[in-house]
């Protein structure tokens, strides 16, 4: 162990050393000198590394004719950018980039237009330039003083031997293939804490830390002389000025010799150390880059600050995919400010305004819920106690400033825009989007609007109900649900002529091996109907587990090749928060047709009504007046009407929050002949 720790020390205290002699002996290096120059094209030549590890050159932005002067690994088959000089000001083809016989390195395009020089560290002559086999670029003087170097500038990336200090810090870009500054930070503070944060673009403000050391040295509290190392053998660590040691590293570091080392800040914010074989094993390289450690696992999580743009930028929502990397997602009515890159943020068009004269808000706008989506608490927060959902939302929609409002545990918070730090999670609340009517997407967002449409008129029907349902027996109270409905309906009955048009859908077109492998088999049944078994599943999706419910559906009417899928595409066309959403279908011949429907945690309203547990008076009510909404839009509201036909508890299913969703709507029309319930004069 001694032994252990005493190499560690010497290879530290070395590491300093070793840079520096690379940078005073570069008479033995490849030099550069005065007069030479690089011209950006496809083929322009490089200056290279002794080793020839690296070559600075030019790199050709993808698709255009622009080019980065940029330094990267050169003998591996990706060519890995680690520093850069003009990612805001990209060279047009022809530019030219030349160490001048007065000694100024200098970047003009075409025209003579200056793109980039390097700030000068000492008014000295400048004699040659070198590109080191650390991956250093210097200018020196004719005694082979330093006068320049790459490592003091650094962009998003480090390199063995190179050094971070109080005064300097990395920067991410802003995307992957966008080498302008994005809005993370690495720094080294003067309490010896090295943090990572987001910050103002272009002010340079730094907002609240998203990963801290805490390695705060407390004899030295403000002070600059505290460094942080990234050593030859690949470890990094932090030097304090009391000459306390703080290793950084975690994981297992591979051989130095064997392997390169790069340190990356990467554009979505998290801090990755990587390796990559320095040579191929019997003529063939095995593998490319791979993650040795990184800082945060979840970056979608990991910024709680109350300011600055988070993870995905304003009035998103961020959340990973199956590679552990965030994906960036606008909420409804929003499209991305830039669609060439989703983590600037969204917005939308028109803007909510507040001058909207005397307007009905809800001849305006709806809402749309927001499952699993959260915001940390900030300041543009306004709390309401004692609201349930309908409050919340309600009173969101009546507010001018409000965007979205989210209710949580009797608590309704208020968000004003821009909302930022949005990200999926699994938390106890609701939550829903205002959305202008005008905009609301068809089919590109996997939530249904809200209906409203009728809440006014039908507030007294429901205090009425509520106080004929008190003091009767659970029996009773179905048989008058069951006529009240029948009454709501039968006074708004259509006339209805069936539409020729067949809405437009995501609906997901499964095989049937997919969905045996999602229901292990179909072995968990969950219950059996006129229209068939239905069973328990899962889906996998990019970044979760999604639990469904798959009918397999009996005696089937053969009326064409297309009836199926017609009347599949008429009950996903219908999208009503008393529903229950079609997610997909399965369609492989007279044996093989199912359904795939979302899962309704809290069962059927017969398991509600009839179990041993004595329900809440407010539930059942709500159950009620759900069942007559979505009886109604089934009647009056969608663009192909629709009568259910066998309306009966077992058909009326759940959800988390004990809405009512009514099932198997739409699905008389499959049943043969001789199964057909139709009631005409329902």
């Amino acid at each position: 162990m001694g032994n252990h720790l005493l190499g560690f020390l010497l290879l530290f205290l070395t590491t300093p050393l070793v840079a520096s002699a690379q940078a005073t002996n570069s008479s033995s290096n490849r030099n550069i000198t005065l007069g030479s120059f690089l011209v950006a094209s496809v083929n322009s030549l490089a200056w290279q590394s002794p080793s020839g590890d690296f070559a600075f050159r030019f790199h050709q932005i993808e698709g255009q004719k622009l080019y980065l002067l940029a330094i990267w690994f050169d003998k591996i088959p990706n060519k890995t950018l680690v520093w850069y000089a003009n990612g805001d000001k990209l060279a047009p083809e022809g530019s030219k980039l030349e160490l001048k016989t007065d000694g100024e390195l200098i970047l003009e395009n075409p025209d003579g237009k200056v793109l980039w020089r390097p700030s000068l560290i000492r008014d000295i002559g400048v004699s040659y330039a070198s590109l080191l086999d650390t991956g250093n670029f210097i200018l020196a003087s004719s005694d082979s003083s330093l006068v320049w170097q790459s490592f003091d500038h650094p962009c998003d990336t480090i390199l063995p031997t190179q050094i971070i200090d109080t005064k300097n810090s990395l920067s991410s870009r802003t995307a992957e293939n966008n080498f302008l500054r994005g809005h993370f930070e690495l720094r080294l503070i003067p309490d010896g804490n090295l943090v990572l944060n987001t910050f103002a673009l272009p002010t340079g403000n730094a907002y609240e830390a998203y990963f801290w050391s805490d390695t705060v040295d407390t004899k030295y509290s403000n002070v600059t002389g505290n460094r942080l190392i990234f050593n030859e053998s690949g470890y990094l660590y932090i030097i304090m000025t009391s000459s306390r040691i703080v290793n950084i590293t975690s994981g297992n570091i591979v051989p130095a010799r064997d392997y390169y080392y790069r340190l990356i800040l990467e554009y979505d914010g998290v801090l990755t150390q990587y390796a990559h074989p320095r040579a191929p094993r019997n003529g063939k390289w095995e593998g490319s880059w791979f993650r040795v450690w990184s800082k945060l696992d979840d970056i979608c999580s990991a910024i709680q600050g109350q300011f600055g743009l988070g993870t995905c930028g304003f009035n998103s929502y961020c959340m990973l995919n199956s590679n552990g990397r965030p994906n960036c997602n606008c909420l409804p009515g929003f499209n991305f400010s830039d669609p060439s890159n989703e983590f600037k943020g969204c917005e939308r068009d028109p803007i909510q305004r507040c001058n909207l004269n005397d307007t009905n808000p809800e001849d305006l706008y709806d809402t749309y819920p927001l499952d699993n989506i959260f915001w940390p608490n900030s300041a543009n927060y306004e709390i309401m106690d004692s609201l349930n959902q309908d409050e919340c939302q309600n009173s969101c929609l009546y507010d001018c400033n409000c965007v979205v409002a989210v209710e949580k545990k009797g608590t309704c918070y208020k968000k004003k825009m821009p909302v930022s730090n949005g990200r999926r999670e699994e938390v106890d609340g609701k939550g829903f989007v205002k959305v202008l009517i005008s905009s609301i997407p068809s089919g590109d967002f996997p939530y249904s609007p809200s209906q409203r449409g009728n809440r006014k008129k039908d507030k007294s029907a429901f205090s009425i109900l509520g106080s004929v349902l008190l003091g009767t027996s659970a029996f009773f109270n179905f048989a008058l649900l069951a006529s009240l409905i029948a009454l709501y309906v039968y006074r708004r009955r259509p006339r209805c002529v069936g539409s020729s048009s067949i809405p437009e859908t995501n609906l997901r077109n499964f095989t049937f091996q997919e969905l045996k492998v999602a229901t292990n088999g179909f072995k968990l049944e969950l219950g059996r109907g006129a229209f068939g078994t239905v069973y328990k599943g899962e889906l996998s999706s990019s970044n979760s587990r999604i639990v469904v419910a798959v009918k397999k559906l009996d005696k089937l009417a053969n009326d064409g090749e297309n009836e199926f899928k017609t009347e599949a595409s008429v009950i996903a066309g219908t999208h009503h928060k008393n529903l229950v959403r079609l997610v997909g279908f399965c369609d492989e011949g007279p044996e093989k047709k199912l359904l795939v429907y979302e899962f309704m945690s809290h069962g059927s309203l017969a398991d509600f009504l009839f179990g041993q547990s004595r329900q809440e008076w407010n539930k059942r009510i709500r159950i009620v007046y759900g069942v007559a909404r979505g009886i109604l839009y089934l009647h009056e509201e969608c663009s192909t009407q629709i009568i259910h036909c066998d309306i009966k508890p077992q058909n009326i299913l759940l959800d988390d929050s004990f809405e009512a969703r009514i099932s198997d709507f739409g699905l008389a029309k499959l049943l043969m002949k001789d199964q057909t319930r139709t009631l005409t004069g329902i």
